[in-house]
């Protein structure tokens, strides 16, 4: 089989093909991002590939080339530079993905596997306390990861009627962690004291790296599609992860929190704004059941044992 994987040379690009070219020597790794991968250490099965998938032309250029029988869609942008506008941003998270959807189905690609987020569900008042893939999808005016994210869940609905043939397995993890993750909540979890909103728990849920490689690695064996979250078995709180980390905890009326982080994060004072109070009060909590019942992976880890891992290959247990 022929696999292209995007966004290889990110965290979970360099897991997934470390794991498949052990796993499956007879297949060929198509390791494609817009950086260049490093040929030091590479093995025999793994073909490096620099592609912008926002450019249509190279896109289907790479189709013609390799012919995948699948694709693995990792490829986005987790922290984006200062300099870098929404429209680029939208380009690069929503106008790729459709290119590389819409060269798919034209070259006759049979499985796409796509991680997509928790986050897709939205930061609302009226978010059930479990969220099962049932739920609708609902954007955010304040949150750009959340609108793009269900931008490419819409753009992946309207495919699966056009383009029928192609299986679609949609992941939609919570929190991932491992030993070389970064992303933009482990810097609040870095923060000197964790701060919450009054009368909220701020539940999180976590799914280790592996975990994530292994259902990647099944759902392309067993030629798997369908949607399903991706979380450990149950959630920690704000304040659990705080004990945890050793730190303070502090919980503040939402109207005074929004108020403070309105006039800190303008004068450089906090990396974070007013759109924060939604993020931890309206956490959308991920039920793993069909993951476990349906698709038949239990996860590795709990939320609570893959928070605990990661702090201790992190060295920073409180």
């Amino acid at each position: 089989m022929r696999v292209l994987i995007t966004g290889a040379a990110g965290f979970l690009g360099q897991s997934l093909l470390n794991d498949l070219a052990v796993q499956h020597l007879d297949w060929t790794l198509i390791a494609a991002d817009v950086r260049c991968l490093s040929l030091q250490g590479l093995r025999p099965n793994i073909e490096p590939l620099q592609l912008d998938i926002s450019v249509p032309s190279k896109v289907r250029h790479c189709m013609d080339k390799w012919r995948p029988d699948a694709i693995v869609h990792l490829a986005a942008v987790i922290n984006p530079p200062r300099e870098m506008t929404e429209a680029q941003l939208y380009a690069i998270e929503v106008g790729g993905t459709k290119t590389l959807i819409e060269a798919a189905c034209e070259a006759g690609v049979q499985q796409l596997i796509v991680t997509s987020s928790g986050a897709a569900y939205g930061y609302h008042p009226d978010n059930a306390e479990w969220i099962d893939e049932s739920q609708p999808l609902r954007s955010h005016p304040r949150f750009l990861h959340v609108r793009h994210k269900q931008a490419v869940e819409q753009l992946l609905a309207d495919m699966r009627k056009r383009y029928p043939q192609l299986k679609q397995l949609v992941l939609r993890p919570g929190t991932i962690l491992g030993r070389r993750v970064h992303n933009p909540l482990i810097e609040l979890f870095g923060q000197r004291k964790l701060l919450g909103v009054t009368g909220h728990p701020s539940r999180f849920v976590f799914i280790w790296d592996q975990d994530v490689v292994n259902v990647i690695r099944q759902g392309l064996e067993q030629g798997r599609e369908g949607i399903y979250n991706l979380a450990g078995d149950g959630a920690l709180s704000l304040r659990e992860i705080a004990e945890l980390l050793g730190k303070p905890y502090r919980a503040w009326p939402a109207p005074l929190l929004r108020a403070g982080l309105g006039l800190l994060k303008p004068l450089g004072l906090s990396p974070y704004g007013p759109e924060q109070v939604d993020f931890l009060r309206y956490r959308p909590v991920l039920d793993n059941r069909r993951l476990k019942e349906e698709f038949g992976y239990q996860p590795r880890y709990s939320s609570r044992e893959a928070f605990q891992a990661f702090l201790d290959a992190r060295g920073m247990n409180g």
